[in-house]
């Protein structure tokens, strides 16, 4: 009968496979950049619907892209473009990797940058100019304020 010994260096490499399939199992339940983005997007996107359905533009076909910080406009977090003959818009939301919030205070974030901008869609047919922008911003964060506290008192 013969005893199985394990010797210094077998026993030292079967402990480093151990160890590298213990880190591997580990790495694969961690949440995936790709996994993230879309958690993030879904998130994003059931917000977006909820809103659009409380302001009462469900006829109208609004987006919603991330986008990085580049492709917006300097110290802004979103932005929208719409065509009021068609009820079609665009929304861009600042996307999850220029972030510097934690997880949830940037989901939060990124909500308001929805209604925010959704408030602007309600405001579209009104007219504009250079002259009533400022005016126009100053009233649309008051709403986008009043409206998500609103729906935060439950």
């Amino acid at each position: 009968m013969s005893r199985s010994t394990l010797t210094a260096p077998r026993f030292l490499g079967f402990a480093a496979l151990l160890f590298t399939l213990s880190l591997s199992t580990v790495a694969s339940n961690l949440p995936t950049t790709d996994s993230k983005d879309r958690e993030v997007s879904k998130y994003v996107n059931l917000k977006l619907q909820i809103w659009q359905d409380r302001m009462n533009l469900k006829d109208w076909d609004i987006q919603v892209e991330m986008v990085r910080s580049g492709q917006l406009e300097p110290k802004t977090l979103g932005n929208v473009h719409w065509d009021t003959d068609i009820k079609q818009a665009k929304i861009m939301v600042l996307a999850p990797e220029d972030y510097k919030l934690p997880y949830r205070e940037m989901l939060e974030d990124m909500e308001v940058t929805v209604v925010h901008e959704l408030v602007h869609i309600q405001l579209a047919s009104l007219p504009r100019s250079d002259a009533s922008r400022r005016s126009e911003e100053h009233a649309v964060c008051e709403l986008t304020s009043a409206l998500l506290k609103l729906a935060r008192v439950k």
